[in-house]
């Protein structure tokens, strides 16, 4: 296994917001990517979610399920288990972050991550981890927001990056997240772009796909 680093410590104000604020529109978002949540976390096994805040994909597990929450920001943990606890989860959590994952090698059958490869500080290797710790024939699973190809939405994208990183602890608008999978190495490989039809629109512009290691 790698050696984990020690992750940044989250702002303590935004810290606490932005678990407060995804608490908050967790409904909202939810009901624009169920069908999308149903699909893809299917027949599960063992699970390891990066990013996994405050647990909203939880509710489309099995109860009994194990799932290895990576989340690195400690102001998510007691919404999570919380979450975790009401849904009959097998929670552990790992306070790590995803370029630096504590489990060993082709440890999980499924990693399931949403809006999260927006806000890591090294997409890359959080994608060579992800294929690191499945086993063979495991699912990669996600939902991500991803720069637009043009248009209003792109401009919009480049006019909000900096507040917008800001606010949302490291988030960014734009980055080509449907090119980063792929180039993992990963069996194979399923992206279905989509319009999230929402108010927030730095992110409408989504993906929604599976990777097979």
């Amino acid at each position: 296994m790698p050696d984990v680093s020690t992750p940044p410590a989250p702002n303590p104000v935004r810290g606490r917001l932005n678990s407060a604020f995804f608490a908050l529109t967790a409904g909202y978002t939810d009901r624009r990517l169920a069908v999308h949540k149903r699909r893809l976390f299917d027949r599960p096994g063992v699970v390891a979610e990066i990013g996994a805040g405050n647990g909203p994909n939880l509710r489309y597990l099995p109860a009994g399920t194990a799932v290895h929450a990576v989340e690195p920001n400690p102001y998510f943990h007691r919404r999570l288990r919380r979450t975790a606890a009401g849904h009959g989860i097998d929670l552990t959590v790992h306070p790590v972050p995803g370029e630096a994952i504590d489990l060993d090698d082709a440890s999980v059958d499924t990693v399931i991550c949403t809006w999260v490869l927006c806000t890591v500080r090294d997409p890359a290797q959080v994608l060579r981890e992800v294929h690191r710790i499945l086993r063979p024939g495991g699912r990669f699973a996600f939902i991500e927001h991803v720069a637009a190809p043009g248009g209003a939405v792109r401009r919009t994208q480049r006019l909000v990056r900096r507040p917008w990183r800001w606010t949302f602890e490291g988030c960014h608008t734009d980055r080509d997240t449907a090119a980063a999978i792929p180039a993992v190495g990963f069996a194979s490989v399923d992206i279905t772009e989509f319009r999230f039809r929402s108010g927030f629109v730095p992110v409408r512009t989504q993906i929604a796909g599976t990777a097979v290691r």
